[in-house]
């Protein structure tokens, strides 16, 4: 990296060489791989720093995990020239069961100028994966870099990005003529400034500018607001619509200070919709046309809330979707009102996704008086599924949306929708702002046929206590395993867990939980293991099939009984137990190794108790390694159905792709009741969980390719 100095400042040369310089930046890992060599593993793979630049990353791990359950090893990052950072990494041995999990790296030096150097990477976020011939890793987080002074490395600006995102989804990767933030520090003086019409380029001497990496001169965005309040320090903006799709360097000028390029990429489109608690996961920003003098805000119940009102949809009802990045161009220019302008009628290809079902909006285009705001105006069929909490996306020319739900009542004279186990009184709590905490813990025992390998069984336990808003229902629903009748699609990109809990749910700490099973078993008083970030509990307990054991495995076998959970009490959660009975999984009896994703998906079972839950869960990902780009499908039903049909609205959501990169996995339950799965536990605030849930998993899972 070159510095540019006026021949006045010369002088200053050696004096801000000796100081260090930190660097904020994000660590990205993707699709490391290498083959296993006895006790070790090196891998390889690309690796980006923001702000920095691009490189290799190579690592050697060792697979004999500590007392905790993490392997070590070491990494060095090469970049270009002489340049180059390394230093020591710590990994979670449940990374190995490709189930996503929080490392960590520590900088101890480098070459170039990067010489010296030190920093930390506290919490990398990732999955890996183990095969018959090799293992593969992804990771992922924030972090800092000191240079050691005299290295000749960067200097740290006033202004630091640590961000650029969608103002939806809260995702990289702009779309031309949308809203996007930029986070960071300094970016702009203390307070709160909202721009009018037109939207300039510069206020108050803060500016965005988006230069080619090719190289080429810069634009500048159009300003909506500058923030800086309470700690958060952020900029908002509308991306001009003749930026051209490619790979740009951000850079944010405050004054006299420029920040150090941040790295985005730009698009055409990216369907993004805005979510209530701006998070871009949860209860999704959409009006329910009540009369053409009141459009609702779509919540759980009817009434008021700091007077505005609410009330859930209804079959028929005609709703009001709002989001961003459908498209630029819309007169009469990015940095003005918009006119209304519909994308469908221009050779766009808009659906909506409610519970599977397609739908076809009447109109998807700008939203007139905004600038970068996007609406999305449908109908729902009569036969629209229903519930509090009906997943919602869109589709654009084939490309999905964030994946968002909304509330559906049975019908118009309803004032509330349904969702197992909460009262309407509950659901108004959670309208006005109330929280719901979910102690989900459960074994599982699955057993997979696997290209190369042959049938493995991997058994496990494992779970967490969480403390959801009512904006991110779906989420607590999903981790006490209750059944919704219907499918959701998510798309996957490295690193992403799409069964992760995310948004405003907070994990909560109970201290030490152990795990007692019947005899047999092999599990007396078997401490689980704590995530410090997450607050996530995990055991892997045994292994049969796969070519290498996998480091902290119990090599012990869930057997048909009953398992304890004994919590000790933490920070958040005070002492509990939990009881539940193990039985025979499901037996699917058409399991197919090719799926046409056009005709749909019928699956039929027998065995299990008619009210036992039923998920199906379907992976398409394309590339290679741990969790790459592709996407998943979930569903749910119950056992007595004895069969359900994957609809071809929800499987042509998801990437062709071969035996070798597609998955279909079939799990089943016992409904939880008193004594046998459900369980209570306090709360060291007062109180207790509002539901604690133990469940026992078995399922039955395989290959498939998706046509």
């Amino acid at each position: 990296m070159t510095r540019t100095l006026a021949v006045s400042a010369c002088a200053l040369l050696v004096s801000a060489a000796s100081y260090a310089a930190s660097i904020s930046t994000t660590l990205t890992v993707t699709n490391a791989t290498g083959a296993l060599s006895g006790s070790s593993v090196t891998v390889t793979g690309p690796a980006s720093l923001s702000g920095i630049g691009n490189g290799t990353f190579t690592a050697s791990i060792s697979l004999n995990p500590n007392a905790a359950g993490n392997m070590s090893g070491t990494f060095k990052i090469t970049l270009s020239g002489s340049d180059s950072i390394s230093g020591t990494l710590t990994v979670p041995s449940s990374i190995l069961t490709g189930s996503p999990a929080t490392g960590s790296a520590t900088v101890t030096g480098g070459t170039g100028a990067y010489a010296g150097a030190t920093g930390s990477f506290p919490s990398l976020t990732g999955s890996g994966s183990i095969t018959a011939t090799g293992f593969s890793v992804s990771l992922s987080g924030a972090g800092t870099i000191t240079t050691g002074g005299g290295g000749g490395g960067p200097t740290t600006p006033t202004v630091t990005i640590t961000d650029v995102l969608d103002a939806a989804s809260y995702t990289s990767g702009i779309a031309q003529g949308s809203i996007f933030v930029v986070k960071g520090t300094g970016l702009s003086a203390s307070g709160y400034t909202a721009l009018q019409f037109p939207l300039p380029t510069t206020s108050n001497g803060v500016k965005i500018t988006f230069t080619p990496t090719s190289g080429g001169s810069g634009t500048g965005a159009y300003l909506i607001y500058l923030y800086n309040q309470n700690g958060v320090n952020q900029l908002a903006a509308v991306l001009p619509s003749t930026l051209a799709p490619g790979t740009y360097n951000v850079t944010v000028t405050n004054g006299s200070a420029v920040s150090a390029p941040f790295q985005v990429s730009v698009v055409q489109r990216k369907p993004d919709l805005i979510t209530q608690d701006s998070t871009g996961t949860g209860l999704a920003v959409v009006q329910n046309y009540i009369s053409s003098s009141q459009l609702d805000i779509d919540r759980f119940t009817s009434g008021t809330v700091s007077g505005v009102a609410i009330s859930p949809a209804s079959p028929g009802q005609t709703l009001i979707a709002w989001g961003t990045g459908l498209g630029g161009g819309v007169p009469p220019g990015d940095n003005n009102a918009q006119q209304a302008y519909d994308f469908t009628k221009n050779g766009v290809n808009v659906q909506v996704l409610v519970g599977g079902v397609s739908i076809t909006p009447f109109y998807a285009g700008s939203a007139p008086g905004l600038a970068g705001a996007d609406q999305i105006d449908f109908t729902l069929p009569a036969n629209v599924p229903i519930g509090c909490t009906v997943p919602f996306q869109i589709s654009v020319n084939g490309t999905l949306s964030n994946q968002t739900f909304i509330a559906i009542a049975p019908d118009a004279s309803s004032g509330a929708c349904v969702a197992p186990g909460f009262t309407t009184s509950q659901l108004q709590q959670l309208d006005n702002g109330g929280t719901f905490t979910v102690g989900a813990f459960s074994l599982a025992q699955i057993t997979a046929n696997i290209t190369g390998i042959g049938t493995a069984k991997i058994d496990s336990a494992g779970g967490s206590f969480t403390r959801f808003t009512g904006f991110q229902l779906a989420g607590a629903l999903q981790a006490a395993g209750v059944s919704t009748g219907s499918c959701q699609v998510v798309h996957l990109t490295q690193g992403e867990n799409p069964l992760g809990v995310t948004g405003n749910a907070t994990g909560l700490d109970a201290g030490m939980v152990a795990l007692s099973g019947p005899g047999g078993s092999g599990l007396t008083n078997q401490a689980m293991k704590e995530d410090p970030t997450s607050k996530v509990y995990s055991l892997t307990l045994g292994t049969e099939g796969l070519p290498v054991s996998i480091p902290g495995a119990l090599n012990v076998t869930l057997v048909p009984g009953t398992y304890t959970l004994n919590g000790a009490g933490g920070a958040d959660v005070g002492t509990f137990n939990a009881s539940v009975t193990l039985g025979p999984p499901l037996t699917v009896s058409n399991f197919p190794s090719t799926i046409n994703r056009s005709a749909g998906l019928t699956l039929n079972w027998t065995g299990g108790n008619p009210t036992d839950t039923v998920e199906i869960v379907g992976t398409a990902a394309p590339g290679n390694g741990a969790n790459p780009n592709g996407s998943a499908f979930f569903c749910s039903t119950t056992a007595g159905t004895g069969s359900f049909t994957v609809p071809s609205s929800i499987l042509m959501q998801l990437p062709a792709t071969s035996a070798e990169t597609g998955f279909l996995e079939v799990i089943s339950t016992v409904t939880p009741t008193t004594g046998n799965g459900l369980f209570t536990a306090p709360l060291t605030a007062g109180g207790n969980i509002d539901m604690g849930v133990f469940s026992a998993l078995s399922g039955t899972g395989g290959q498939a390719a998706y046509q």
